[in-house]
């Protein structure tokens, strides 16, 4: 039989769900990660000052949208100074003052262009009426397409016709009085009303995809936290019914060869010095045990000792043992183990350790009867499909505290529940209880084979 770890686990679940979870969080294929292909520095450098740029911009918004509305009010003011208005404008006698006046009509509300986008472009739609009727057409106007563009990519995606129809109809009001203006003017500002909407639609769904990779990120690794710490809590219940069963195990068998070495000791030395060896031999194995499941889970000893766990082989030595600790045990066997299909390595664990389970609860809680003296029987059965393992014995106290009969005693409750929880790993049942024919106690262990599950 090929060496195994201390504690095998034939399903992994956990660890599968934790390697999909990271599967899941990989990044697509072509993006830079850590171990490939690295953003060259220019590209690091413009990366690193945008995101530093939009953090100051969450952190302080009214700064950045005044910088904004400061720069297109000095750009409108400049216009209006170098007389630039002239060279487009349809009437070039348009009082200087209402030139100057649409000019910060149109600049000065880009302050509230992302809070309040709608409302900025109806303030600005009747200045812009004004602007085409009066054939002054102050480039200044185009500002209008920044509120739409806040509107594409804020809004809900409906306000965007009504965005379209608060920027062209003054533009078509003054068209029907001014002739040439459908050329000139119209035509130009739904090319550019098109443009800014597309463009903010692109750069919303953008933003909205990395949002969601970003949430989805967050969720993943989450997901890959949570299933960590169920591995490990699996894990550690595995570790503690090893342990118990060990510890729990060897110590009874301790107890008892020291309670009948004592007793003994004044009539028969030689039983005394036999009860003294077995001791220590049980001792023994249970440090080489504790070592290798100990051992095992240190990462900085790649070389701990990794010797098979018990398996059916080790049936017979476990009952010599528990018959030196003063327990009579009758091991019967029908079938033939291994045919057609042999037991995996973790099945034969199974049925090891609830045999060991069944016998230390017999040794610590079960009362002699009165007619006869205590004694248990251990029956195997294998079937093509199923191993069936049956543990009676004669105690008329087992599962009960020796000073109060009604008192359950912890020890064999949680011994039956780690029973069940092993059995549970191969879809196997184990059923607990009294035997109401003749007293005892009896566990049933129905495990189904690698080929046949329940």
């Amino acid at each position: 039989m090929p060496d195994r770890p201390s504690l095998p686990d034939p399903r992994r679940e956990n660890e599968q769900v934790t390697d999909l979870a990271t599967t899941d969080a990989r990044p697509p294929a072509g993006a830079a990660t850590g171990s490939g292909t690295s953003p060259a520095p220019l590209t690091r450098a413009i990366r690193s000052g945008l995101d530093r740029l939009r953090a100051y911009d969450r952190r302080r918004p009214l700064v950045w949208d005044t910088a904004v509305t400061a720069f297109w009010t000095v750009a409108a003011v400049l216009d209006y100074t170098s007389g630039g208005w002239r060279t487009v404008a349809r009437d070039v006698t348009a009082p200087e003052s209402l030139v100057l006046l649409m000019s910060l009509c149109f600049s000065l509300p880009l302050v509230l262009r992302r809070r309040h986008p709608m409302a900025v472009l109806l303030l600005m739609a009747p200045v812009s009426l004004v602007n085409v009727w009066t054939g002054a057409v102050v480039q200044a106007a185009l500002l209008q397409l920044i509120p739409a563009f806040q509107i594409a990519l804020r809004l809900p995606l409906r306000r965007l016709a009504a965005a379209g129809l608060v920027l062209c109809a003054p533009v078509a009001a003054g068209a029907a009085r001014i002739p040439g203006m459908w050329d000139q003017q119209l035509v130009s500002y739904l090319w550019g009303f098109v443009f800014v909407a597309l463009l903010g639609i692109a750069v919303r769904t953008r933003r909205d995809y990395t949002e969601a990779l970003v949430e989805r990120t967050h969720r993943l690794e989450h997901e890959r936290d949570q299933q960590a710490r169920l591995a490990a809590a699996a894990e550690r219940t595995r570790i503690a019914r090893e342990m118990h069963d060990i510890i729990g195990h060897n110590l009874s068998v301790i107890t008892g060869l020291a309670d009948g070495g004592a007793y003994a000791a004044a009539k028969s030395p030689e039983r005394a010095t036999q009860a003294l060896d077995a001791i220590g031999t049980t001792s023994r194995e249970a440090l080489s045990e504790l070592r290798r499941l100990l051992g095992f889970l240190r990462d900085d000893h790649p070389d701990a000792d990794r010797a098979p766990q018990p398996n059916l082989d080790d049936l017979t030595p476990l009952i010599e043992r528990v018959r030196r600790a003063g327990l009579p045990v009758h091991l019967e066997t029908h079938g033939e183990p291994g045919r057609p299909t042999p037991l995996t390595p973790g099945r034969q664990l199974t049925v090891y350790r609830v045999v060991q389970e069944s016998l230390t609860n017999t040794l610590k809680h079960a009362s002699p009867p009165t007619d006869a003296p205590l004694s248990a029987t251990v029956t195997l059965t294998y079937t093509p499909t199923h191993v069936d393992a049956r543990i009676t014995d004669t105690g008329t106290g087992t599962g009960r505290a020796p000073d109060a009969q009604d008192t359950p005693t912890p020890t064999p409750a949680q011994g039956i529940m780690g029973m069940r929880e092993r059995a549970a790993l191969y879809n196997g049942t184990i059923q607990a209880g009294p035997l109401p024919a003749h007293g005892g106690w009896h566990i049933h262990l129905r495990l189904p084979l690698e080929d046949h599950p329940q």
